[in-house]
């Protein structure tokens, strides 16, 4: 599941109803996420 970050938008910057946010990055899950294998849990077996 990929992460995003937003930033808030100022009311000057608003333009539509519900244009709220702005945003900044999208960050791939590969990139942000570690993989099970290396989480250490012992509940998670893979």
């Amino acid at each position: 599941c990929d992460a995003y970050l937003f930033q808030v938008k100022s009311p000057a910057e608003s333009k539509y109803p519900w244009d709220y946010y702005k945003l900044l990055e999208s960050l791939p899950a590969d990139q942000i996420w570690r993989p099970l294998s290396e989480g250490g849990c012992p509940m998670v077996k893979a």
